[in-house]
């Protein structure tokens, strides 16, 4: 009996060894998950474990990022990158240090002049520059280095490549170029630059419009093509944005995320731990950790603060006798601008001890620009006319108070 006893003991401590080691593993792909997703890329000089990681379950990624999403899965010697490309796309999907569309444009020819070097290639700012001005003008573009907001776009780019890791900086400044054009730097060439921009199915000489370019891959004019263009649309929209409610879906799409929905909360919970509700507005999804990866609502500004505060003030005033907010039929609540302003200097009044001295000391139009600003960003409401704002049904799942507060939320 004290033989079978033990024997069951060890079998109970190896069973507990698996499911640890397999909590373990499903943790780490996880996580492997959320950095491609919100990562530009993952440089192994950079983050040796995340890399190696990514590799241990590559088969298992790249299937799954093709068969849901249609995202390519990129993995070199050097680095692993997940080619993400939005169905629709949105201002915040940029990068946060470009200021103007010339930036971008300065971005993309110095990857051109980086096409014809090689690793290890060493070059001068003012090489680069030189180049970039020609080509610019064979195309029928302008680029001034005499002109101060040339160069500092142009420096802007410089900085970002630098950022990635695409460039190297060996010595000088591209900040100190932009104050003053005789001045100069030295960059080396990393092997990144051919990874930056997204690899397309066909020619880019064969697309008509650029919607054309919003599918990662080519689908079969068929039947079954459609139907996993479809559920990649759906997958894609959910991936990289923070809120899709119903409205916001074609014909064609929305009768997939009604129909599938459990299919698609069991993925999105498998593989990224996202927890998905269904509410009346549309499919909702929720990072379970406070902090993660990926930016999630509500954020470490103070802003988030003031739409959650603006959530409970308008679910106290809806719930009054005679007041002038009222729900849309789809959830929504629509605002002037002018009743923002003053929903925000009560808010202002009421908590004034508890705010930044930025808020404290803003006027009520510019802390309805600050969440206006914030909300359209994070898909919790959007312009319906130059003084109507519609708050997204969304917001109502949310409320605050501040902690020994005097005032009784309801």
């Amino acid at each position: 009996m004290r033989g079978r006893g033990n024997m069951a003991i060890q079998r109970a401590r190896r069973t507990l060894r698996s499911e640890v080691n397999s909590a373990q593993a499903q943790e780490r792909k996880q996580a492997c998950v959320h950095a491609l997703l919100n990562r530009p890329w993952i440089l192994k000089e950079e983050d040796q474990d995340l890399y190696f990681s990514i590799k241990d379950h590559y088969e298992e990624l790249r299937e799954w990022f093709m068969d849901q999403a249609g995202f390519p899965l990129i993995v070199t010697r050097s680095l692993a990158k997940l080619e993400r490309t939005p169905v629709v796309p949105h201002a915040w999907m940029g990068f946060e240090e470009f200021r103007e569309v010339r930036d971008y444009v300065f971005f993309t020819y110095c990857l051109w002049y980086l096409e014809g070097k090689t690793e290890m290639d060493q070059f001068l700012l003012s090489d680069i520059v030189e180049e970039v001005r020609e080509q610019m003008a064979i195309g029928g573009l302008e680029s001034d280095w005499r002109h101060y907001h040339h160069r500092l776009s142009m420096a802007r780019a410089l900085k970002k490549l630098t950022s990635l890791g695409v460039l190297i900086m060996v010595d000088g400044d591209e900040n100190d170029w932009a104050q003053n054009e005789n001045k100069n730097a030295l960059y080396e060439c990393s092997p990144h630059s051919r990874y930056v921009l997204r690899r397309f199915p066909q020619d880019l000489t064969t697309y008509s419009s650029m919607e054309d370019l919003a599918d990662p891959i080519l689908y079969a004019d068929t039947p079954d093509g459609q139907n996993i263009r479809k559920r990649h649309r759906v997958f894609r929209r959910f991936l990289l944005e923070p809120v899709v409610l119903d409205r916001y879906w074609d014909d064609d799409s929305l009768p997939y995320v009604l129909m599938q929905r459990r299919y698609i909360m069991d993925h999105m919970q498998r593989m990224l731990g996202m927890e998905g509700r269904r509410y009346r507005e549309g499919l909702l999804f929720f990072h379970p950790e406070l902090t993660g990866e990926a930016a999630l609502f509500p954020t470490l500004s103070g802003v988030s603060d003031l739409v959650l505060l603006i959530a409970g003030e308008l679910r106290r005033q809806m719930n009054q006798e005679g007041s002038r907010f009222y729900m849309e039929p789809d959830g929504s609540v629509r605002l002037e601008r002018s009743e923002m302003e003053g929903l925000l200097l009560r808010l202002q009044e009421r908590h004034r001890e508890y705010w930044s001295k930025e808020f404290r000391e803003s006027s009520s139009a510019l802390l309805a620009e600050f969440c206006f600003e914030h909300m359209e960003q994070w898909r919790l409401g959007e312009w319906e006319d130059a003084n109507h704002f519609l708050v997204s049904p969304v917001v109502a799942r949310w409320n605050a108070e501040y902690a020994n507060t005097d005032f009784d939320l309801d």
